[in-house]
């Protein structure tokens, strides 16, 4: 089976291959990745609707435009044409109705006309059209109690580059500094790819969608919330700094994560009560977009940035796995005022996975603590531990599996770990 392949990037003169066994459900057999115009990436083609949702810069108009070339294609970026249909969105529905049949329909940026939704709806129902909806927004469509095509086109997500697609391209220090989308993995000159990242963020995303009045407060609330990222969130603080109300800031996270920018995770509450931290952790999707927003691209990483940025990378990985993979998941976080904390927490079908992520080159015993708490409290024939760290040796510390990232994300992506 050979997967999507990306045509995004700057010339690259490498020939690699990508093995995989197949154990995930998502890709089996030799995949060839042919720089510069080649690198595979694991979202399959899909068999029906789908509305395809990301950040921008994660590849979807490239991915659409490899797996759908004949494609009957409404770009909604075109300002005339967003014009043109937002002014009579039922023109949609003249054009498909009996006109292209057959033939998949995409529509690009769809949150910019969420009227047209309605028209996809009786498109679908009335004639069976596919159509794949693309978006970096789900705003609109979420407060305009936009008609979501109750369940007629699947939800999908698309990250940015993960460990198994980018094979002997993959290398964690670059992706720690830099993150890992597209251009900022195959551009000349990533850092400045990424400041302008961010500069078009506040422009054409919270500007011109007219997100937030006051663009200023919100630009320094993101710096603010940028340096924060990964830690657990104090709101009442980030309001302090930011000067502006705690509701506003609680307003402006909702705008990141409908914005598709970022995204909480709770923390897990053990059945008994214990003083354990309740408040949750905000993470950016991408660590170089969270080093471009705080301000930090141009200088090397610095040792406090180490740990919150390695923890975004492998969440992140961890997210687009289950997504893509189709396993629903829910994943956590356990931490208590002594500190002793874990920083993933999963129930999966076959037991509970903990996991506790180091950006250190030894691992400590002190570091497995929490995990051996976990162990306690939920059982230890319930409960498979993880240890991820950025040293070289795999290695057994008391019942808690210590991996260096790469062999972590390898089982990960081979299926191993969150079954």
């Amino acid at each position: 089976m050979q997967i999507g392949l990306l045509s995004q990037g700057v010339p690259h003169s490498r020939h690699s291959e990508l093995r995989t066994d197949g154990k995930n459900g998502l890709t089996d057999g030799i995949i060839a990745v042919k720089m510069p115009t080649m690198i595979s990436r694991l979202l399959q083609k899909p068999k029906q609707s789908i509305l395809l949702l990301g950040p921008r810069g994660t590849g979807k108009s490239t991915w659409i435009h490899h797996h759908f070339k004949d494609a009957v294609i409404y770009d909604l970026l075109s300002t005339s044409e967003a014009l043109r249909l937002s002014r009579d969105p039922s023109a949609l529905y003249r054009e498909l109705e009996s006109g292209h049949v057959g033939r998949w329909v995409v529509i690009d940026e769809v949150q910019k006309v969420p009227a047209l939704l309605d028209e996809v709806h009786r498109l679908i129902e009335n004639h069976g059209r596919r159509f794949v909806l693309s978006g970096s927004s789900a705003r609109k469509l979420r407060r305009g109690g936009t008609n979501l095509l109750a369940g007629r086109a699947i939800v999908t997500q698309m990250f940015p580059f993960v460990s198994a697609e980018l094979a002997d391209d993959l290398s964690f220090p670059r992706m720690l500094t830099n993150g890992s989308l597209p251009m900022a993995v195959l551009g000349d000159d990533p850092a400045s790819y990424l400041m302008t990242y961010a500069e078009t963020y506040l422009q054409e995303e919270i500007r011109a969608e007219a997100l937030t009045r006051n663009i200023g407060h919100f630009s320094r609330f993101l710096e603010i919330a940028a340096r924060q990222n990964g830690q657990v969130t104090n709101v009442a603080g980030i309001a302090r700094d930011a000067a502006v109300s705690r509701q506003t800031v609680q307003n402006y996270f909702s705008v990141l994560v409908d914005t598709l920018i970022g995204y909480w995770i709770e923390p897990w509450k053990l059945k008994r009560r214990t003083k354990q931290i309740q408040h949750p952790k905000f993470f950016l999707f991408d660590p170089g977009v969270a080093r471009a927003l705080s301000g930090r691209i141009a200088y090397p990483v610095a040792h406090e940035e180490r740990g919150p940025l390695l923890e975004t990378l492998l969440l992140n990985e961890i997210r687009c796995f289950l997504s893509y993979a189709k396993r629903p998941y829910k994943i956590y976080f356990w931490r208590n005022y002594d500190g002793i904390e874990v920083d993933l927490l999963c129930e999966t079908t076959e037991g509970f996975v903990a996991a506790e992520f180091k950006a250190s080159e030894r691992w400590d015993k002190r570091f497995s603590r929490g995990l051996q708490r976990m162990r306690t409290e939920l059982g230890p024939r319930l409960v498979t531990c993880y240890g991820v760290y950025l040293g070289e040796r795999a290695a057994l510390w008391d019942d808690v599996q210590v991996l260096p990232v790469r062999d972590f994300l390898k089982r990960l992506w081979d299926g191993d770990v969150l079954k």
